[in-house]
């Protein structure tokens, strides 16, 4: 089975929309830790991931720790937005196509959360997405 996890990093250093696409099954599902619904979908997928790459530029994203199976990886991270310090994990599952098939982000602390929805929104905004995708933070 193929691990998509490489070519994910290189997304998060590039913002590479053609090779996350590459990387995306069609019926991908992307949980939010500030959304209640499930996205569903590679477009809105990809919407959701570019955005969150743009909005981390210059926070000192970074993966601290990875946990990596067959079919599923927990990538732990950190970063800092106007002075909150953000501790997450992506919780990535693929498929035997080597296609990534559900992507879930958790945040901490609670400041965190809010500071990632406020700037997210803003992203999703900028990048003329928002009102595309339909998204509710």
């Amino acid at each position: 089975m193929k691990n998509p996890i490489s070519s994910w990093h290189q997304v998060v250093k590039t913002n590479d929309a053609k090779l996350l696409k590459s990387i995306l099954d069609k019926e991908a599902i992307f949980y939010s830790p500030i959304l209640f619904k499930a996205q569903k979908g590679r477009k809105i997928v990809m919407g959701y991931l570019l955005s969150a790459a743009k909005m981390f530029e210059g926070t000192g994203f970074h993966y601290v720790k990875e946990l990596i199976s067959e079919s599923d990886a927990v990538l732990e991270f950190n970063a800092e937005i106007d002075g909150i310090m953000i501790d997450g994990v992506d919780i990535i599952s693929w498929n035997e196509d080597g296609k990534i098939i559900e992507f879930k982000v958790m945040i901490r602390p609670s400041k965190a959360i809010e500071k990632v929805g406020e700037k997210m929104k803003a992203q999703l905004e900028n990048m003329n997405l928002w009102d595309k995708l339909k998204l509710q933070l």
